[in-house]
């Protein structure tokens, strides 16, 4: 049977179909033909109203299959996921206002549909590479609340000992790879991830079937790295998922006049990979063309291009007073909460009471809480650890011309800031 990723694939724009492979293996997407429309969430917003059944044998029709779209396990684990990253940027909103972080401090809020979707379905050895938004990113893979709040406050606790800060959350343990304050510096570092995992495959014939997500925004889609990096990827059948997180602004410009051809998501196959587009602000749709993806990925079928339309409801970071964009167009999407939207699935759907989500509400509430907590009484880093991790040599720069490592030399840092 085909899947999702045999041919192009636009969710509006042409009559096609989508055929989602699994769960459950007959769903079949039929979607409209109504000419493309060039404008925010072109078709984000239709409801996937059209569903019919293919199954070789006796079906339940639409609502037997749509019941089965997560368990009830599945859905509480990815309830709760997003609303750690909800509450985790709120605090943080609070702590850069009272003065607990410094410099630029970029929030999710409104994108965990996205964060969630893809990385609750990899393993612990599978790969992410973020962005200067990268908080969230983080979480999902599983850094605690304790070390990405820590890090924040520039705390020898953090999970760069507070040399990270906002834009730079990292683990070895959690194959975090990074977040990357500059647009596309990130790609690479990911392509590269992904070779990685081939090259144990097939040359050192190593048990590996790890894969890599590469997370970036719609401005990114302009920037030469971009487009070296899929026709690596696609040359080598590298085991990566590109994924575009375009909320429709890059920092005041919008992406329908940054961009000749706005639709992203057609840059895939002009590279002989796969192109998806899906509603971002969905975590059912996006989990299930992660799902195809990450499968396709572990198959070794190569890379994936998944433009995942959303929407960011705070200004580009915290210090944007956020003016440049219409009042109408941020209320327009503040209604289509992702949290709200798979809160109402659940219950709809009978896989979760109130009860049941307040109570993961108030443990996230609590989490978060004692992160804080937690991030406030943890020590400095120490002056000797300025240029540490900075330089191949652990010591910084070296041995000075009395034999002695420079920077224990009281006055090498004399007129460096305060740590």
């Amino acid at each position: 049977m085909a899947t999702a990723f045999s041919a192009t694939l636009p969710l509006h724009g042409s009559s096609q179909e989508i055929v989602l492979a699994s769960p459950p293996d007959c769903l079949l997407l039929l979607l409209s033909s109504d000419p493309p429309v060039l404008s925010p969430f072109a078709d984000s917003t239709r409801s996937i109203s059209s569903i019919s059944c293919r199954c070789p044998g006796n079906c339940q029709g639409e609502e037997t299959h749509q019941s089965l779209l997560i368990t009830k396990e599945e859905g509480l684990v990815l309830y709760e996921d997003m609303i750690l990253g909800r509450s985790f940027e709120d605090m943080c909103a609070q702590m850069y206002y009272r003065g607990k972080m410094f410099g630029f401090v970029h929030l999710y809020n409104g994108q965990e549909a996205v964060s969630t979707g893809f990385i609750k379905l990899l393993t612990k050895s599978d790969s992410v590479v973020s962005t200067y938004r990268d908080h969230v990113h983080a979480l999902s893979k599983g850094v605690s609340a304790r070390a990405v709040m820590s890090e924040l406050f520039g705390k020898v606790t953090g999970c760069c000992r507070g040399q990270g800060g906002s834009m730079h959350m990292f683990s070895k343990e959690h194959n975090m790879l990074g977040g990357f304050a500059f647009i596309g510096e990130g790609i690479p570092v990911a392509t590269g991830a992904a070779f990685t995992s081939k090259y144990k495959r097939e040359v050192l014939k190593q048990d590996c079937d790890d894969v890599t997500v590469a997370f970036f925004g719609d401005g990114t889609c302009n920037n030469g790295q971009f487009y070296e990096c899929l026709n690596m990827a696609a040359l080598y059948k590298l085991p990566i998922i590109f994924v575009v997180e375009n909320n429709l602004w890059a920092i005041g410009m919008s992406h329908l006049r940054s961009t000749s051809d706005p639709e992203i998501w057609k840059k895939g196959p002009a590279f002989g990979m796969p192109g998806v587009h899906v509603d971002g602000m969905d975590v059912l749709k996006v989990r299930e063309v992660a799902k195809e993806a990450v499968t396709r990925a572990r198959r070794g079928e190569g890379p994936t291009l998944v433009e995942c339309e959303t929407y960011r409801f705070r200004g580009h970071s915290l210090a944007d007073p956020d003016e440049l964009r219409d009042a109408a167009e941020k209320a327009k999407y503040a209604a289509r909460d992702p949290i709200t939207a798979l809160k109402k699935y659940l219950i709809e759907n009978k896989l979760a009471n109130e009860g049941e989500l307040k109570t993961i509400e108030k443990k996230i509430d609590d989490l978060v809480e004692e992160a804080v907590e937690f991030a406030d009484a943890s020590p400095q880093p120490g002056r000797s650890q300025l240029l540490e991790n900075v330089f191949a040599d652990p010591k910084g720069f070296g041995i000075g011309p009395d034999g002695r490592y420079r920077c224990e030399d009281p006055k090498f840092t004399e007129g460096t800031a305060q740590v």
